[in-house]
């Protein structure tokens, strides 16, 4: 009887790491990430996002040397559970080489308006 064969699929983090590790992709899986908080508030994929561009990027302890924010209290806020402040978060980006930015919401033009009326 033969012996069943190892599978040698990649575990699908271990794709998304790696994935990440590349600046570009990161940065863009970012802007995603804050594109689909804008339109649902899913805090929940927002954190994962930025928590496994994070670990791509070199890893929290990499990151919590770079921000002067303990390795614990990262975890904490990058978690699930987490709801990091607005310094962490912007602290968090800046030391990945990004930021958040602001432009104007999209507006409704007055002529389509006026054509649904």
């Amino acid at each position: 009887m033969k012996a069943p064969k190892k599978s040698s699929t990649i575990p699908h983090d271990e794709v998304r790491l790696k994935h990440l590790s590349d600046p570009k992709r990161a940065r863009y899986a970012m802007k995603l990430a804050l594109e689909e908080f804008e339109q649902d508030n899913d805090v929940d994929m927002l954190l994962d996002t930025l928590r496994l561009v994070a670990q791509a990027q070199g890893g929290l302890a990499s990151l919590a040397r770079k921000t002067d924010v303990s390795r614990q209290a990262l975890h904490e806020a990058l978690s699930p559970q987490g709801n990091p402040r607005l310094r962490t978060f912007q602290n968090v980006l800046g030391s990945l080489g990004l930021r958040m930015t602001v432009k104007p919401v999209r507006q409704t033009s007055k002529k389509a308006t006026r054509s649904a009326a």
